[in-house]
């Protein structure tokens, strides 16, 4: 099994919200993903409860049984979706890839 975790930086304003209302709409889109795309194993989305300058606001956390799995997921049309939204309100974004 394949774990994918992005965690991600907002900005403060951006596509006319703030930076808490942009995370819920993250998260929104996030988890709608999972009755859409039948390769996602596992998704959990969290929001930070801390603002502190070195703590991310949000992270993505999923499970796909392969690499392949996981590369469909991202070309799929529901996610560049979500994720052409996350792009115009992130400030910073990290990933990692792992096999369990």
């Amino acid at each position: 099994m394949l774990k994918h975790i992005v965690m991600w930086k907002l900005q403060d304003f951006a596509e006319g919200a703030g930076k808490k209302e942009n995370a819920l709409k993250i998260k929104a889109g996030l988890e709608a993903l999972k009755s859409k795309i039948k390769e996602i194993k596992f998704l959990e989305v969290g929001i930070s409860i801390s603002d502190a300058v070195d703590f991310y606001d949000i992270v993505l956390t999923t499970a796909f049984d392969s690499a392949k799995e996981l590369e469909s997921y991202q070309k799929h049309p529901e996610h560049v979706k979500i994720a052409g939204f996350i792009g115009k309100v992130r400030l910073e974004r990290k990933v990692v890839d792992y096999i369990i």
